[in-house]
């Protein structure tokens, strides 16, 4: 973002693959884009509200001999001198503070400070959905409207389309049917699923932009108001569309080229295969670009440079993001199909059918079950859009963190005071770092 530095990648080219520099960072009074206002203060630390962990102290219970806060020395043990590096005979080991275990000389893991809805360190699973689901319900007064916003205008639509253009498309089920009927059957619903799902991307990708704004701002513990992030996301809105339909038609090319042998051989078994195998590959690529998103709306790069940051970023952490991506798709499509569901069968409650109609797939063309199954669909997606936008944003700041310690521009963007000097934060890029694989 232009008014929140840390979001640049390193080096000129997003695609080089360059480590920050190890040289000084300028701190954030240094800085001409960085906000005063939320620079603390030295002389009210005791009413400021500390930026560090709930479970973790403050940095001062953290120093590193000769900072002025050293451990008091332990008494000498006999025929030890100085001490072995490790546990001594008859003597229990060193206990960190705070139950953390020790290590030598009775050191304890450094803190992990945090500003906002995560802590800057590698994230965990949990860890990247709670941030999602906190940033949801703190910054509720912007995500809400902007998504239940987009929401409304994406089943109205749908809705329109369905009662009318669509409507000829829509084919009853029928136990009597001849194989020609069930193929024409199955030929409309795709003919409207696929309208449905172009429909969502296109609102989606409005949805997704905006939001990547508000997430990314979360992290550093400071709000933005819906004006806010639709200025910061304005820029790349168009650029994130050609992206979104890029991937889209992209693995619709997939598809085809590896179904066209079956196709044309007419052959049921090397279809399927070719699906399977188009499946397959569209599911790595899926996991290749996930992070193309938000590396284009806070890098502000081209589509180009997004792919290949995505790329190199998703290196080597491609199961683990595969897997947190699966578990978020299965949280939000639950808990998406329960309401849509729901508010489904009370619709069909109002139809001639009733109930049945439900059941029998009779009731989808009246407009009091289309009205009612719509208003599920907003609520549902309400939930379901700034989940999923959300887990991602915070997926490429967790890759980031593990591979170019984001989290240092970020801490110091967010006025953590001392956060990666030595004596506050320990080994900052290594201590508390596992693999970039991990």
């Amino acid at each position: 973002m232009n008014d929140s530095p840390g979001w640049a990648s390193p080096g000129s080219d997003p695609s080089d693959g360059e480590k920050p520099a190890a040289g000084p960072q300028p701190t954030p009074s240094e800085r001409p884009d960085a906000n005063p206002a939320s620079k603390p203060d030295p002389d009210s630390n005791a009413d400021a509200k500390p930026k560090w962990s709930a479970e973790q102290p403050p940095p001062g219970q953290w120093s590193n001999p000769g900072t002025g806060q050293t451990p008091p020395p332990a008494a000498p043990q006999p025929g030890t001198g100085w001490g072995s590096y490790g546990q001594q005979p008859g003597r229990p080991p060193y206990a960190g503070p705070y139950g953390t275990p020790g290590g030598p000389g009775g050191w304890g893991k450094p803190p992990a400070a945090k500003p906002g809805v995560i802590p800057l360190r590698p994230l965990g699973v949990g860890e990247i959905l709670d941030g999602a689901v906190t940033t949801m319900r703190t910054h509720w007064r912007s995500v809400l409207p902007i998504t239940m916003a987009v929401a409304v205008i994406i089943q109205l639509i749908s809705l329109t389309l369905q009662r009318t253009v669509l409507s000829e498309f829509m084919v009853v089920p029928d136990e009597d049917a001849t194989p020609e009927e069930v193929l024409d059957s199955l030929g409309g619903t795709m003919v409207v699923t696929l309208t449905d799902s172009f429909i969502q991307l296109v609102g989606s990708v409005i949805v997704t932009a905006i939001l990547t704004m508000i997430f990314s701002r979360a992290v550093l513990g400071q709000a933005s108001s819906i004006g806010q992030a639709w200025r910061g996301a304005r820029p790349q809105l168009l650029k994130l569309a050609g992206l979104a339909l890029l991937l889209t038609v992209g693995a619709l090319v997939v598809a085809a080229v590896l179904m066209l042998p079956g196709l044309a051989a007419d052959s049921t078994g090397l279809i399927v295969f070719g699906l399977i195998v188009a499946l397959g590959l569209i599911a790595w690529l899926w996991i290749k670009f996930a992070l193309a998103s938000p590396a284009l709306m806070l890098e502000r790069g081209s589509i180009p440079q997004s792919l290949r940051r995505s790329s190199k970023l998703v290196g080597g952490s491609w199961w683990r993001i595969f897997g947190i991506s699966v578990l978020t798709n299965v949280i939000t499509g639950f808990v998406g199909g329960t309401i849509v569901a729901v508010f489904a069968f009370i619709g069909s409650l109002f139809t001639s059918e009733g109930a049945s109609g439900f059941l029998e797939g009779t009731a989808v063309g009246s407009w009091p079950y289309l009205i009612i199954a719509g208003i599920g669909g907003v609520i549902a997606l309400t939930i379901v859009l700034p989940m999923q936008a959300g887990v991602t944003v915070l997926l490429y700041i967790d890759q980031r963190i593990r591979r170019e310690a984001l989290d240092l521009e970020l801490a110091r963007a967010a006025g953590v005071e001392n956060y990666g000097d030595s004596g506050s934060q320990g080994d900052a890029h290594g201590g508390n770092r596992p693999p970039a694989g991990g």
